[in-house]
């Protein structure tokens, strides 16, 4: 059996959050199934649950996005959440920073093979990021880090007033009695958690939100 044969039905819901780039979102899909594991990108239990636990995951957090701005998405490795919220959200420029050569390379082959025009890549390391010359109305990651890691790589790339979109797991409310310091440092405010998709899909995301410099 093939690894695209494991992967898990497309759910329905993935059509309402796609819309008319759904076959976009297939052809993503389809292609980190059949190649994700041997490239590094995916662990190999992640197959069968690819849709709901990492596609639909990161695409429910897609309406957050200004419309017309520039997102950073740090630690892009596989393209989620980048590839698949550029999927969804054509109407914002994304930049996907990644430092390892193969995900960078598997990332560029995805934007040429899917057609993404609001998509550029950059070869950076997270701690690094904050070197990028322009300046973003907000950033994002997924599984990249705990947040008194992760925010003193994310919140320097944002302008005055952008903010911070990050897709956490469930221990997010504790990583933010740990990050306290962090968040006072650079200047978070309107910080909140906020839990998407109870009701909609099967596995929710909770996304870390706070406005940088405000």
């Amino acid at each position: 059996m093939s690894a695209l044969d494991e992967l898990e039905p497309e759910p329905a819901e993935a059509t309402a959050l796609f819309g008319d780039r759904i076959d976009l979102a297939r052809r993503f899909a389809h292609a980190l199934a059949e190649h994700g594991e041997e490239r590094g990108l995916i662990g190999p239990q992640e197959v069968p649950r690819l849709w709901n636990r990492h596609i639909l995951n990161s695409a429910v957090a897609a309406p957050l996005f200004p419309t017309g701005g520039r997102v950073g998405d740090v630690g892009s490795g596989a393209g989620l959440p980048g590839i698949v919220l550029a999927i969804a959200r054509p109407d914002v420029e994304w930049v996907l920073i990644e430092p390892m050569e193969r995900r960078v390379a598997w990332l560029a082959e995805q934007v040429e093979g899917l057609g993404l025009e609001n998509v550029t890549i950059e070869r950076a390391r997270a701690e690094e990021a904050g070197r990028y010359e322009e300046i973003l109305d907000a950033v994002t990651a997924r599984a990249v880090s705990a947040l008194r890691t992760l925010i003193p790589w994310t919140a320097p790339l944002v302008r005055d007033g952008g903010e911070l979109i990050l897709l956490k797991g469930q221990s997010v409310e504790g990583e933010i009695e740990k990050a306290a310091k962090v968040i006072r440092k650079h200047k978070l405010s309107d910080v909140r958690v906020e839990v998407l998709g109870e009701g909609e899909i099967a596995e929710p995301t909770r996304v870390f939100r706070a406005v940088v410099r405000g």
